[in-house]
């Protein structure tokens, strides 16, 4: 545990110092004059960049290094054999071909790089995806760490990969490049196809954040949201499709989400307080809500899907995104420090719930050993 939260301290320390806020209208807006002027590497711009580059380094060092950490860790060694014997898995073909490739180069069970490969990926895009949509770099960061999003990447590593991608590809929702958009998705599906999910999910996101809502989706999306509960078997056989080994498996179980249904609302309370002042005339912060709206909605309504946060986190991650963009647009002192405070003190509480249950057998990220020292 001291690994990670000493890296926790060490990543956030290093993050707060990062100024991006000028530079995020380049990255998400359109390509005005003066934002091709912000392209010039000043001397704050190649800080920024140099201590970005030093958190991807921290983050894919302390993954990639890992040894047996992970429930599904040994599980994963036993696949890449397989994929290595041409015998038959379960994973998505890119995903075999880079585990073939990697083990081809460095030796039958030679598993070690195969993790570090998805490691390093997975960290890139996730700092990658926060310099370029985060506007406040330091904060946006310390709910990556405190969420848990990072640390649960210690385990399920094809899920977490094409989560930071998607998290990635939403900067080309953003800037209405919808065809590179769908291009990064469909690549990300090689590994893992729950990503295909955010296709519909962030394009309607989009399009409610950039349209007057007609009254007649409310109704619409009431009824979808009722049908959740009415038709279930309906749902679950489309689901069984795509994924028929989650039927009568351990994972086909109903999960209510307290937890994560607490934290869509707590940012949805604190998003409709400041909604008129705050959110209402800004595109992508009316976006990041509505994937919260839509997370909440997940949570609450299908908690029967098994592995439901699969496609809840595509959407509720967006939070990391949000959350900042609005405390730093308080225009009160006194309240801005307030609300500040209290998101800090709600997510290191969470934070420290996480690291209480990471010995349990369905996460087990800790211990943390690694191959250098243990």
């Amino acid at each position: 545990m001291a690994v990670y939260i000493g890296l926790f301290l060490l990543v956030v320390s290093l993050a707060l110092s990062v100024r991006n806020a000028d530079y995020v209208q380049f990255h998400i807006g359109l390509p005005t004059r003066e934002n091709k002027l912000s392209r010039t590497m000043d001397r704050q711009r190649a800080f920024n960049i140099c201590v970005a580059a030093a958190i991807f380094l921290l983050l894919a060092g302390v993954s990639a290094a890992r040894k047996a950490v992970g429930n599904d860790y040994w599980v994963y060694r036993f696949q890449f054999n397989l994929i290595m014997q041409n015998r038959h898995v379960s994973y998505e073909p890119g995903f075999n071909l880079v585990v073939w490739v990697l083990q081809s180069l460095f030796g039958y069970d030679c598993y070690f790089p195969v993790f570090a490969f998805f490691s390093i990926a997975t960290a890139f895009f996730f700092v990658k995806a926060i310099y370029d949509q985060g506007e406040w770099f330091g904060a946006t960061v310390f709910l990556l760490m405190t969420g848990g999003y990072y640390y649960s990447s210690l385990n399920s590593v094809r899920y977490y990969f094409v989560l930071a991608i998607a998290m990635y590809a939403m900067k080309y929702v953003l800037r209405k490049q919808f065809g590179v958009f769908v291009a990064w998705i469909v690549f990300a599906a090689m590994f893992h196809k729950s990503i295909l999910v955010v296709i519909p999910a962030y394009l309607i996101a989009y399009w409610l954040a950039t349209h007057e809502i007609p009254k007649f989706l409310y109704v619409i999306a009431g009824a979808f949201l009722v049908s959740l509960m009415v038709f279930k078997d309906f749902y679950r056989r489309i689901i069984f499709f795509f994924y028929p080994f989650y039927e009568g498996s351990a994972f086909d179980k109903v999960d209510f989400s307290v937890t994560n249904i607490a934290k869509c609302m707590g940012v949805l309370a604190l998003c409709l307080i400041f909604y008129k002042v705050i959110i209402k005339d800004s595109v992508p912060l009316k976006f990041y809500f509505f994937l919260n709206l839509m997370g909440l909605a997940i949570y609450t309504f299908g908690s029967f899907i098994p592995e439901v946060s699969r496609i809840g986190y595509y959407l509720i991650v967006s939070q990391i995104f949000l959350i900042p963009s609005v405390l730093m647009r308080i225009s009160h002192k006194g309240w801005r420090i307030f609300w500040t405070a209290g998101v800090v003190l709600a997510f290191l509480g969470y934070f420290g719930l996480f690291l209480r249950s990471a010995y349990s057998m369905d996460i087990r990220i800790l211990p943390y050993l690694n191959w250098l020292f243990n």
